[in-house]
C-alpha cells in the first residue's frame, strides 16, 4: 500500500458489565406462603440468568485477553513490517479475525475494539469494512476524535462521490450540538442545566426574584429544553433508522429486487458508500443515499451498522 497510515491501536477494557445480584429479604413470620412461591420464581429466574450469561460468555476471560493481546501484537508487528508488504497483509489478517472472533463468539462490542478493527481493514485496503467499522465505534462513542478522523480520512478514499442535501448541511452547522455530541454528553448536560435551574428557582423563592437568578434560570431552562429534545430525537432516530455501507468493490444498484431490473444508476456504487435501509427483501436490500436517491442492491454486496 503507497499510503499506509500511522495509526495507533486502541487499549480497551474488555471486562463485561457485572450482574446485580442483590437479594430481597422477606419477613418469614407474615409471608410464608409468599416466600414459597418467591423462592420458586427466584430458582427459576435464576436459571434463565445462567443460560443466557452462559450464551453471552461463549469464550472464557482469559481467551478473550489472549485474542486481544495477539490482535494488537500482529497489529504492531504489521505496522513495522515496511519491506515486505504482503507479510503486512498477513499480519493485518491475522488482527481482523482475532478481532472478530472477540466480537462474534466472545459477544464483547465496544468502540475502541470496533477502531481498531477499522483501522486494521484500512491498512488491509478494505474501505468498505473499514467504514463499516469506524460507524460502529462512532455509533458507540461519538465524541472520540480519532474516530472522528480516521473515519473523515476513510471516507475522502472512496470513489463516490454522492452529496449531502443543503439542507442537512445548513442544519448540521446551526445545530452543531445535536449533530458531533454523544447521547451520554447531551444527557449530562440536561441534567446539569436542569439541576441548575432548579437551583435558581429555590434562591428566587427563598431570597425573592433578582434578575442574575431569572437571567440563570431561563437560560439553563432553554438548554436543558434543547438538549432533551436532541436526546429524545436521536433515541427515536437510532430506533427507527438502519444505516449500512457497501462492502464488495463495487454492486449495481437496481430498480427492482432482482437482477433484471433497469439500472438505478449511471455507474455503479463502490465500497465505502453509506447509505439508510428502506426494506429487506429476500436476497435485496432497498437503500437510500444522502442525496436521497434510491436503489436495490445484493444483501451481500454490503452490511448493516
Amino acid at each position: 500500500m503507497t499510503n499506509r497510515k500511522k495509526i495507533k491501536i486502541a487499549e480497551t477494557d474488555l471486562k463485561k458489565p457485572r450482574m446485580n445480584t442483590n437479594k430481597h429479604i422477606f419477613d418469614l413470620k407474615i409471608f410464608v406462603n409468599i416466600r414459597v412461591h418467591s423462592w420458586l420464581i427466584f430458582a427459576f429466574c435464576t436459571l434463565i440468568f445462567a443460560f443466557s450469561s452462559m450464551a453471552r460468555s461463549a469464550l472464557p476471560k482469559e481467551q478473550v485477553y489472549s485474542l486481544f493481546n495477539q490482535a494488537n501484537q500482529f497489529f504492531r508487528e504489521a505496522n513495522t513490517t515496511t519491506n515486505d508488504p504482503d507479510q503486512a497483509q498477513k499480519l493485518y489478517e491475522k488482527a481482523i479475525l482475532n478481532y472478530e472472533k472477540i466480537i462474534s463468539d466472545g459477544r464483547i462490542k465496544n468502540s475502541k475494539l470496533y477502531y481498531n478493527l477499522g483501522n486494521a481493514y484500512i491498512l488491509k485496503d478494505d474501505l468498505g469494512r473499514a467504514i463499516l467499522n469506524y460507524r460502529r465505534a462512532q455509533k458507540l462513542d461519538k465524541a472520540d476524535t480519532n474516530i472522528q478522523k480516521n473515519l473523515a480520512f476513510a471516507r475522502s478514499r472512496r470513489i463516490d462521490t454522492v452529496e449531502v442535501k443543503t439542507e442537512e448541511r445548513i442544519l448540521e452547522t446551526l445545530f452543531f450540538w445535536h449533530y458531533d455530541f454523544s447521547i451520554k454528553t447531551k444527557f449530562l448536560v440536561t441534567c446539569i442545566c436542569f439541576a441548575i435551574v432548579c437551583i435558581s428557582v429555590t434562591m428566587m423563592l427563598w431570597r425573592g426574584k433578582s434578575a442574575t437568578w431569572v437571567a440563570t434560570a431561563a437560560i439553563c431552562g432553554l438548554l436543558t429544553a434543547c438538549f432533551l429534545a436532541s436526546v429524545v430525537l436521536e433515541t427515536r432516530s437510532r430506533a427507527n433508522t438502519i444505516c449500512g455501507v457497501i462492502t464488495d468493490q463495487q454492486v449495481v444498484a437496481r430498480q427492482g429486487d432482482g437482477p433484471n431490473y433497469p439500472e438505478s444508476f449511471k455507474d455503479p456504487l463502490h465500497a465505502g458508500t453509506e447509505f439508510d435501509l428502506l426494506e429487506r427483501r429476500s436476497g435485496w436490500f432497498h437503500i437510500m443515499l444522502s442525496d436521497d436517491s434510491d436503489g436495490w442492491i445484493p444483501d451481500n454486496a454490503a452490511d448493516l451498522i
